[in-house]
């Protein structure tokens, strides 16, 4: 797989209504991978800690994760994927390229995280977590 960006990454950022579930996905995604977590990070809850979604959150992590690759951007429900197209609409607080990925999240993280580990550009990091959906468990 050709490197994207000189040998930068793209980054993962994962949303969840929930930090312990943002973080915890990420751990997973990173321990399965086998990468370290400075590819992937969780955005999930408040600043103060409980439910919900925060744009400064998000913002912050898709900076930390960003290494001029693009930033790929996986979230759980409703509030959070319209906070994340709002960010995208505003297109001035998220590192260029940003990308929402039609995913769920636990499958497409990994997906997400193996392809980018192996170099993938944003597009093919995107195509591989929303291939998570035709995963088959019977």
């Amino acid at each position: 797989m050709v490197e994207a960006h000189g040998g930068k990454r793209v980054g993962i950022v994962l949303v969840s209504h929930s930090k312990e579930v943002a973080d915890s996905t990420a751990r997973l995604a990173a321990g399965l991978a086998g990468v370290p977590d400075a590819l992937v990070a969780g955005a999930g809850g408040l600043p103060d800690g409980s439910l919900g979604t925060s744009e400064e959150l998000i913002v912050e992590a898709a900076r930390r994760m960003d290494e001029g690759a693009g930033v790929a951007l996986l979230a759980d429900l409703g509030s959070a994927v319209l906070t994340v197209k709002t960010l995208l609409a505003e297109g001035d607080e998220l590192p260029e390229p940003a990308r929402l990925v039609d995913a769920p999240l636990i499958e497409g993280a990994v997906a997400a995280v193996v392809t980018a580990a192996g170099g993938g550009d944003l597009d093919t990091v995107a195509a591989a977590a929303e291939e998570a959906y035709t995963y088959r468990k019977l």
